[in-house]
């Protein structure tokens, strides 16, 4: 009586959940860890920022390659004027005029502003692949949060089973005088505590379906029906630190594009110094006129020399600036080595940890626990007194455990290849290719 009882409120929640958190029609496969990660690259707001960045970046490196480019300008005017020469009554000066310049040599200030526009759009293309490597991140860790979440509403369902099943037949023994009210109550507030514990989890179970979608750029979207990952890269051999110190510094995204960003600064700094320098420039112009005189020319050509001897404290004031961007800039880089060593300091220590203790601990847990589900059946079936319902569950629970740490470890290792700039900086396979590029 009691097996059915249990059976059948396992069953019972099981098709109440399955109904309630049914996903949107359109969604007929099972999703995949490998499915869901191939969004990392479609379009997202965190994408669309990094990207509009880069295009910005550019835009700007165009700009600066242009600034000695040819610049043609015309100039008309409709216009009348007097002078002695004509009685003093006014005549028609009208004129048509197109200017040709180009600068020939300006002392290094459009190169510089060049070199620097380059190391800008470098640096904002390091930052898009590090994006690009944090978002397959977050929708790794929210595809496991929701096969860690159902796990624990399937374990949850099954202590609430067992704990209804206790309160129920505690009413019988109850009602015969075999047991005390206080031990009922005691039942019922278990067997509540429970199913406030489940419900909990089973609202978060949908928050974290909808999280996923989000971080898919699929919002609104509730996705139940997900593969569970083999994860065979987490057995994968961890480098020595200081190796993997090594091949972060020459591989890490951000901290490559910080120092980009400190070589652009510098660039713009020998710019900014460069403007008090002289600049030598080719003239040519054609024109027409309504009013002939002796100075102006039909065609001329000519060299100009354009020195700035003083233009206030314009230069001055954006030296400093541009100073205090390098400083500023400067800190940041120092600060992010010292971040991104403690991380991969962390990140190592993490692993080591799960890939030994904890790992150790989940797999001796769920093996005990099933030892005793395994008695629990055998006592079941001679009809001894046993619960095997709670047996049952608290195999669940140390299941979860043991895959809880497995994506904890999948985790790790993404974090770790994105800290090194891509898994080929991971297996050592980008520091050699550089080598040989270089011999």
């Amino acid at each position: 009586m009691n097996r059915r009882r249990l059976l059948a409120a396992s069953l019972l929640a099981s098709v109440i959940f399955v109904a309630a958190t049914q996903s949107r029609p359109g969604i007929a496969a099972p999703l995949t860890l490998e499915a869901a990660l191939a969004h990392a690259d479609t379009p997202h707001p965190d994408l669309q920022l990094a990207r509009a960045q880069h295009e910005l970046a550019e835009a700007e490196n165009l700009l600066a390659q242009s600034l000695n480019d040819f610049r043609l300008t015309l100039d008309a005017t409709l216009r009348t004027g007097r002078n002695p020469l004509f009685d003093d009554r006014f005549q028609p000066d009208h004129l048509i005029r197109l200017n040709a310049r180009k600068t020939l040599y300006d002392f290094g200030r459009q190169q510089a502003s060049t070199q620097a526009a380059d190391q800008e759009r470098e640096a904002r293309g390091l930052q898009l692949l590090d994006v690009r490597a944090q978002r397959r991140i977050a929708l790794m860790a929210r595809y496991f949060d929701v096969l860690l979440v159902d796990m624990q509403d399937a374990a949850d369902t099954e202590s609430l089973a067992t704990a209804y099943v206790g309160w129920d037949n505690a009413k019988d023994r109850q009602t015969l005088g075999q047991m005390a009210q206080w031990e009922l109550s005691e039942l019922e507030a278990r067997y509540l505590e429970t199913l406030t514990r489940r419900n909990e989890v089973r609202r978060g179970l949908r928050e974290k379906r909808m999280a996923l979608g989000a971080a898919m750029n699929l919002p609104g979207m509730v996705l139940d029906d997900l593969v569970d990952p083999r994860l065979t890269d987490n057995e994968r051999e961890l480098p020595e630190f200081e190796d993997l110190l090594t091949r972060m510094e020459a591989g890490n995204p951000r901290l490559a594009a910080q120092k980009r960003l400190l070589v652009a600064a510098s660039q713009r700094l020998d710019s900014v110094r460069a403007d008090n320098r002289p600049s030598v420039e080719f003239e040519a112009e054609a024109a027409a006129w309504s009013r002939d005189a002796l100075t102006r020319d039909d065609l001329r050509a000519g060299f100009n020399l354009v020195w700035p001897l003083w233009q206030g404290g314009r230069t001055d004031a954006r030296l400093a600036r541009e100073q205090a961007r390098f400083h500023e800039l400067q800190a940041q880089h120092d600060k992010l080595r010292i971040d991104l060593r403690l991380a991969l300091i962390e990140l190592r220590e993490e692993i080591q940890f799960l890939r030994g203790t904890a790992r150790r601990n989940a797999e001796m847990n769920a093996r005990y626990r099933d030892q005793a589900l395994d008695k629990a059946r055998a006592e079941y079936e001679m009809e001894l007194k046993t619960n095997l319902g709670s047996s049952m569950a608290e195999t669940q629970y140390a299941q979860l455990k043991r895959r809880a740490i497995e994506y904890r470890l999948a985790l790790a290792w993404a974090r770790l290849e994105a800290l090194l700039g891509g898994r080929e900086h991971l297996t050592g396979k980008a520091m050699a290719s550089k080598q040989e590029e270089h011999k």
